[in-house]
């Protein structure tokens, strides 16, 4: 059973910069995708950012891409989330999932098995 603990939420003045870690216990498959989601008040759970583990590719939500870089260190077991320039558009809870998924599917949230419990990030203008 994979576990899932993101930290480094927080709250952040616009143009501000956080960066979120997710570190997963249990084992991680070659095969899986590391995403993060997020989720703003009244919203639905929108895709952020994907890597897959075995090899490292990234993929962005256009919203985020060019601001924010998820990265993984697969010795620690641990992914992260790198963002920079911040709006206060991307308040939001933050998510981390794991799963073996298809890449048509790397975008919804119901290909995956694994949740952390979520981080808060708030921007202020």
């Amino acid at each position: 059973q994979v576990q899932l603990v993101e930290s480094g939420g927080g709250l952040v003045q616009a143009g501000g910069s956080l960066r979120l870690s997710c570190v997963a216990s249990g084992r991680i498959f070659n095969s899986y995708t590391m995403s993060w989601f997020r989720q703003a008040p009244g919203k639905e759970r929108d895709f952020v950012a994907a890597i897959t583990w075995f090899d490292g590719d990234e993929y962005y939500a256009a919203s985020v891409e060019g601001r924010f870089t998820i990265s993984r260190e697969t010795h620690k077991n641990a992914t992260f989330l790198q963002m920079n320039s911040l709006k206060p558009e991307d308040t939001a809870v933050y998510y981390c999932a794991a799963a073996a998924v298809i890449a048509k599917r790397r975008h919804l949230p119901d290909s995956y098995d694994h949740w952390g419990q979520g981080t808060q990030v708030t921007v202020t203008s």
